[in-house]
C-alpha cells in the first residue's frame, strides 16, 4: 500500500485534551507511527460532550493549528483537520454551533454511543440532525455491547440514512475474537463503510490501518478500495452511497466485550 496513502477521520492525537496523548511527545509518537503505517491525513478527534471531557471547536481548532506546525517544524509529513468525537446526549441538537463535522461544512457528524447501551432517544436525534441535512456516522458500532447482542439495532439506524465507521483495531483482532466477528459481519451486510484507527496512547490501541485494509482486501468484493474512497469523501462532504444493505445475524447473548 503506497505510503501517505490513506486517510484517518477518527484518531485522538492531540495532546492534553482527552484520554488520547497526555503530552506533545507522545503526540509526536503517535505521528510517527501513524505515517510508518501508511496514513497521511488525520481528523483530530478529541471526546466533546461525554462524562469527561468538553473540547469546545475553538479550542480544537487552535490545537490542530498548534499541532501542525510543530509537525511542519519536526518535517513529519502528517496533515491533520480538526474534528470531535460527539457522545450521544440529549444536548447534541441546543449545542449545534459547538460541534464540528467529519468535513468543514458539517454534513457528516462523527457521533459516539455508550458502549454497553443504545438510549431510547437515539432515533429522535437522527431525525433532528438528518432534518438539518446532517448525517450522524456512528464510530465503532462493533464495539457496542447492544448492538453486537443485537446487531439488527445497526441494521435499522442504517435504513433511516445512518453511516458507521469500524475501527481497525477490531478487524485485525485486538479487541477479541467476538468483536473482529461482528466487525466482519457489518462489512459484508453494508452496515460499516469506512474504516478508522480511533487510536490512543494505550495499549492495544494502536493505528493498525494498513492491517485493517489488508483484511478487508482479504474479505474481497473491493472492500478496501470502496472504504479508502469513501474516508476521503466523508473528509471533504461528498455523498457516500450504500447499495445494498443485509439483515445480520438474529439475537445472541447479550455480553460486554
Amino acid at each position: 500500500m503506497k505510503k501517505n496513502k490513506l486517510v484517518d477521520i477518527h484518531c485522538h492525537i492531540l495532546p492534553r485534551l482527552d484520554d488520547g496523548s497526555p503530552s506533545l511527545a507522545k503526540s509526536i509518537e503517535l505521528a510517527r507511527q501513524a505515517v510508518a503505517d501508511g496514513i497521511g491525513t488525520i481528523l483530530a478527534t478529541p471526546h466533546h460532550m461525554d462524562r469527561h471531557y468538553t473540547n469546545h471547536a475553538l479550542s480544537v481548532q487552535k490545537a490542530v493549528e498548534s499541532f501542525q506546525a510543530e509537525l511542519d517544524r519536526r518535517g513529519i509529513d502528517l496533515q491533520i483537520f480538526p474534528g470531535q468525537e460527539i457522545h450521544l446526549n440529549g444536548e447534541i441538537i441546543a449545542n449545534l454551533d459547538d460541534l464540528m463535522g467529519i468535513d468543514e461544512g458539517r454534513k457528516y457528524l462523527l457521533l459516539e454511543l455508550p458502549h454497553e447501551m443504545v438510549p431510547s432517544y437515539l432515533d429522535e436525534i437522527i431525525f433532528q440532525l438528518n432534518s438539518r441535512g446532517i448525517t450522524p456516522v456512528i464510530a465503532h458500532p462493533e464495539r457496542n455491547a447492544r448492538i453486537i447482542a443485537e446487531p439488527e439495532i445497526l441494521y435499522n439506524l442504517v435504513k433511516q440514512g445512518v453511516l458507521a465507521q469500524v475501527t481497525a483495531t477490531s478487524l485485525v483482532g485486538t479487541f477479541g475474537k467476538q468483536v473482529q466477528k461482528t466487525a466482519k459481519e457489518f462489512v459484508k451486510c453494508g452496515l460499516v463503510q469506512v474504516v478508522a484507527s480511533d487510536a490512543h496512547v494505550l495499549k492495544n490501541r494502536e493505528f493498525s490501518m494498513t492491517k485493517a485494509y489488508q483484511v478487508l482486501t482479504d474479505m474481497g468484493s473491493n472492500y478496501s478500495e470502496n472504504f479508502q474512497q469513501n474516508a476521503r469523501d466523508l473528509l471533504n462532504g461528498d455523498d457516500v452511497s450504500v447499495e445494498v444493505i443485509k439483515i445480520p445475524r438474529k439475537k445472541r447473548k447479550f455480553g460486554l466485550f
